[in-house]
């Protein structure tokens, strides 16, 4: 008997704000999720209003979600494969913006590899990446540091070591923190580097309260936007 042909895993971008899903989603994407019935997800309540808000004519209880978050244990990752090894297309889906990028989903993606299950990425948003195209910096090399520690001495060391490696290697730094953190950590970016080390801070990005600026530390603290609880990148390049 012929062995049966896995399924594709398909890493589906979701908007990053509210009321943009014209500007996020694509028709190719709009078409596919109208023919999958499984669904690997981040947080099954927003990816079930998000199908519901493609208005595709598809009953949201005839298909099937399961969790993949940041409490997922490796052992229970293989299982996420079941739909997949039997034949069926899966969507991968992250809380807002690509799955794979900073984001669990890429625990799956690493487990179809190894299973030779084709893995398809889709055109979408990343606060990542439209941060990095719209700060001016580098594009060429950078690092991406995830969440900053919350103990203040080892923040303070990242910071440091950042603004080092951003201004040796001509390499751009993006980072984030909690929303209801991001103004602490603004205030520590001012006291701890340079004046003249340049900072993006590109907050509530493709919504219509977007905001985007490069400038100076020196500059920021002459004028620091209110950031508090509004999701937030801060990219870190040398001075001029």
């Amino acid at each position: 008997m012929k062995k049966p042909t896995h399924g594709s895993l398909y890493l589906i971008p979701t908007p990053l704000a509210p009321d943009t899903l014209d500007k996020s989603i694509t028709s190719y994407t709009r078409n596919l999720i109208s023919r999958l019935d499984y669904y690997v997800v981040e947080n099954a309540r927003t990816a079930r209003r998000f199908i519901s808000s493609l208005k595709i004519g598809k009953s949201i209880d005839q298909l099937q979600f399961e969790l993949l978050d940041k409490n997922t244990r490796a052992k229970e990752i293989f299982k996420l494969l079941s739909p997949l090894l039997n034949g069926h297309d899966v969507g991968l889906m992250s809380e807002a913006g690509s799955p794979g990028i900073a984001d669990p989903g890429a625990l799956l993606v690493e487990a179809a590899h190894r299973e030779n299950i084709p893995v398809i990425p889709l055109v979408g948003p990343s606060s990542i990446f439209m941060a990095l195209m719209a700060s001016g910096f580098n594009g060429q090399s950078f690092s991406f540091h995830g969440y900053l520690p919350i103990e203040k001495t080892l923040r303070i060391s990242n910071i440091r070591f950042m603004e080092k490696e951003a201004a040796k290697w001509n390499r751009t730094q993006i980072f984030m923190e909690t929303p209801y953190r991001n103004n602490k950590l603004l205030d520590d970016l001012i006291r701890t580097c340079d004046p003249h080390t340049r900072l993006c801070i590109a907050c509530n990005i493709s919504s219509d309260e977007e905001f985007i600026q490069t400038k100076s530390l020196e500059q920021w603290k002459k004028n620091k936007p209110e950031l508090h609880k509004k999701p937030t990148m801060f990219l870190l390049y040398g001075g001029e």
